[in-house]
């Protein structure tokens, strides 16, 4: 593969470099602040309660376009970090600090628009307010799309409380990326960092199940999907999820009549998981051409050198490499100017008729 070929990362997240307590403008406690320790580091905090460090990779611009030139990323994807997604706020709270968010996102894009393009947030818990956001992120903003969480509180994604949002985004042609939050049994599994290793993948395969079984993939044809962390489990139980399909229909098969593995095609993955046997696997199973790198950069369990492990597949044509690398994302995000990153000349450049990636 050509060394020069520069990549896409769809799955980075970004701070604002203030989030300051709202306790004060809403009355009430939850939400996740930033505490400044020393110059480039920080430390997330909910209720006073240490959540998680950063450091200024999080918010500031010029370091992460330094950590993109050094590992050969040309454009990255930012989106919120999901704790601040707050489904669980009073909805015009919750609209209030997405507009702060997005605003802020959209900002440095704007300031650097051949580095980054952007997701927004929307307060999902208010799929009207939700609409209404996702106007102005598609209008305004200029954004390509939305980051959502792969559940809104006692809804998940199949509810039909959330449909009219999602005719929305494939009115508006806005690309969602599903991250997972608020992980299932979390609180029946606190030790071992369980909740990030194990709750994240099933609340993937959640979010998966319940679009495909809610048949909300069915109703829109021309939404784009994509989840992060490689679909979680969803796609390496999409065996037993088939046989549950036909050995059930009365529980399973309410909303679709085709098995679920006949909707991977709907859905685009990103490549984050970290061992090249499974990401083969996922080449097989849906494609190169449903595959794009994601890094969850800046944090540890991210690719520290985003597309080291497509790259360093010697089993995957130099086509499909560039398709995971660049042209996927390309597609989802609807980026359809030239420039892609690559040789136009290479038949296996991004985004191109000429690449469309291993079918099985």
């Amino acid at each position: 593969m050509k060394a020069d070929v520069l990549s896409i990362d769809l799955h980075t997240h970004i701070l604002p470099p203030e989030l300051p307590d709202r306790r004060a403008i809403t009355g009430y406690g939850g939400w996740t602040t930033l505490e400044h320790l020393s110059p480039g580091c920080g430390r997330l905090m909910i209720d006073g309660k240490h959540f998680r460090d950063v450091c200024s990779r999080s918010w500031d611009p010029a370091r992460r376009i330094a950590d993109c030139d050094a590992t050969g990323v040309a454009v990255q994807v930012l989106s919120t970090v999901p704790v601040l997604f707050s489904y669980w706020a009073q909805p015009r709270h919750a609209l209030d600090l997405a507009r702060t968010l997005n605003d802020h996102l959209a900002g440095v894009v704007a300031a650097h628009p051949d580095r980054f393009e952007g997701l927004g947030t929307v307060p999902l818990q208010d799929p009207e307010l939700a609409i209404g956001e996702l106007e102005r992120c598609m209008g305004e903003l200029g954004l390509r799309g939305v980051e959502i969480g792969s559940h809104v509180n006692a809804w998940n994604l199949d509810d039909p409380a959330l449909l009219p949002f999602f005719a929305a985004a494939e009115r508006l042609g806005a690309a969602v990326f599903v991250h997972p939050w608020e992980m299932m049994g979390r609180a029946e599994m606190p030790r071992h960092w369980l909740p990030w290793l194990v709750g994240m993948p099933a609340e993937t395969a959640r979010a998966a199940c319940s679009l495909v079984f809610g048949g909300v993939l069915a109703r829109l044809p021309r939404l784009r999907v994509a989840l992060a962390h490689g679909g979680g489990s969803f796609p390496f139980t999409i065996g037993r999820i088939d046989h549950g399909h036909r050995v059930r229909p009365d529980l399973c098969a309410t909303e679709i009549d085709a098995a679920p593995s006949s909707f991977l095609d709907r859905l685009y993955l990103d490549s984050l998981v970290h061992d090249p046997r499974a990401l083969r696997y996922l080449v097989e199973l849906v494609g190169a051409d449903r595959l794009a790198l994601g890094s969850d950069y800046p944090f540890p369990l991210g690719e520290a050198v985003p597309g080291r492990l497509v790259r360093s597949m010697s089993d995957l044509s130099d086509a499909q490499k560039s398709r995971i690398l660049a042209g996927t994302a390309r597609e989802f995000l609807g980026l359809d100017a030239p420039g892609t990153p690559g040789d136009p000349g290479d038949p296996g450049t991004p985004g191109t008729a000429a690449n469309p990636g291993a079918r099985r």
